[in-house]
């Protein structure tokens, strides 16, 4: 059986893409993949999504998504895609030895987090361990908050933190930070925003909650403990793009998308959310471009009959 179209990945932008293709009688399918819901699925209180003034937990707005996609008609299936050909229409996909194929393709891998590689970071994940500020730091007023990492985005991150916290000190392993000049200074400047360089997390420490970071400082290799309520991990992401390589145009790893669209270098395969975008990382802007995403795949559909 050769389906309409077949959408990789259940996070805002895949659940999005389903519910404006199923509403449009495309009759869907969605394979949920590895990490059902995306990184939402790990995270406590959204504040940001639009229509939730109270704000909504991250695993309650997906499986309100999830719902209303299967509502309006959308097979969800809960295997994860290992393999796919894109060589000719109708393009296959492989979920284990089981081959599917459609004559469109919407891809909403996403991205995962760089983490740190801690046992404790796991556990405190979701716990005063986050890796987006715009999504949870509005949860940490007048805390002691850390930041791991040296680059632009860690110092948006601590710029963001500090409207809220009561300090925010940015951890970096080495001397010199990646940040451009802008950012640099921009952080230097703001009095909320302390600094440790050579410095490296050896654990974070906490019951039920994140309440310590132990450091150790990777010159002299002194070790000390420093009381943080919130940790942001800063540290890049990485997008869940490596079964598309060589078969999609990619840059850095992430799909490559016409301007103002969501069409990839092959027609009829389209790409929304994370895997596509690396300026925003927002469930909002997910979810907006897995609608463009359905959009473009229902008039490719049209064209193609």
């Amino acid at each position: 059986m050769t389906h309409n179209v077949i959408i990789i990945g259940s996070g805002p932008a895949g659940l999005t893409a389903a519910i404006y293709t199923s509403r449009a009688n495309l009759a869907p399918v969605l394979f949920e993949g590895a990490l059902p819901g995306g990184p939402l699925m790990t995270t406590t209180v959204i504040e940001n999504y639009p229509g939730f003034p109270e704000g909504i937990d991250g695993p309650d707005l997906i499986m309100r998504m999830r719902k209303q996609a299967e509502n309006f008609g959308t097979k969800i299936i809960s295997k994860n895609i290992t393999k796919v050909d894109f060589s000719k229409r109708p393009f296959k996909v492989w979920a284990e030895t089981e081959k599917y194929e459609a004559n469109a393709i919407i891809i909403a891998t996403g991205t995962e987090a760089r983490m740190v590689g801690l046992d404790s970071e796991k556990r405190l994940s979701g716990k005063g361990i986050s890796y987006c500020a715009t999504c949870d730091g509005p949860l940490f007023k007048n805390k002691k908050i850390i930041v791991v990492g040296g680059g632009d985005a860690a110092m948006e991150e601590a710029l963001f933190l500090s409207k809220f916290a009561e300090s925010v000190t940015i951890i970096n392993r080495s001397e010199k930070f990646k940040a451009s000049d802008i950012m640099y200074d921009r952080a230097k400047k703001n009095p909320k925003i302390k600094w440790l360089p050579n410095t490296e997390v050896k654990d974070f420490i906490g019951e039920t909650r994140l309440e310590k970071v132990k450091l150790v400082n990777n010159k002299t290799k002194k070790e000390n403990e420093i009381e943080a309520q919130g940790a942001f991990i800063a540290i890049g992401r990485v997008p869940n793009t490596k079964m598309f390589a060589e078969k999609l145009k990619m840059d850095k790893g992430y799909i490559v998308t016409e301007p103002d669209s969501a069409k990839t270098s092959v027609p009829g395969v389209f790409a929304a959310g994370d895997a596509s975008e690396w300026h925003y990382w927002q469930a909002i802007t997910a979810a907006g471009k897995g609608c463009m995403a359905a959009k473009n795949a229902e008039r490719f559909l049209d064209e193609m009959e």
